[in-house]
């Protein structure tokens, strides 16, 4: 008896040893759902950000790399949508989510508080909001391997 009790808390702290995250478990390459965009998510001063490092269509209807024409600061509409940091300031919070980030949309020009989960590996629900979190929207992001 007292072997298929060691055993069982072996397997017990086996399985939660595997399926636990670390806190930079979310770093790398994910694409968006439309896959019309890919950012990088990176770890800097204990905070997690990402930032557009591919486009689907990177310029716009005259040929000219897309700026953030979208922004309400008209001193920020000359940058490059390509580079953008649009993820922020994002803290492990410990079981697969970071929290109190915020997203940029360069669409809108709006900046989203925002709260990622990671499901698994390679898939990370994205929730932006306004205020509180059952206003707003997700969107299920991909990772991807450039190295393919």
């Amino acid at each position: 008896m007292k072997k298929y009790l060691v055993l069982a808390n072996f397997v017990f702290f086996m399985t939660q040893l595997l399926s636990a995250q670390s806190k930079d478990a979310i770093a790398g390459k994910w694409e968006n759902p439309t896959k019309e965009g890919r950012l990088e998510i990176y770890e800097r001063d204990n905070k997690f950000y990402g930032k557009l490092y591919w486009l689907k269509n990177m310029n716009d209807k005259n040929g000219n790399p897309k700026l953030d024409e979208g922004n309400p600061d008209p001193t920020l509409r000359n940058r490059h949508i390509l580079g953008l940091e649009i993820l922020r300031k994002f803290s492990y919070a410990g079981e697969n989510v970071w929290d109190d980030g915020e997203i940029y949309d360069p669409k809108s020009g709006k900046i989203y508080k925002c709260k990622m989960t990671l499901k698994d590996s390679n898939t990370l629900q994205i929730r932006g909001y306004i205020g509180f979190s059952f206003l707003g929207r997700t969107e299920i992001w991909k990772r991807v391997n450039d190295a393919l």
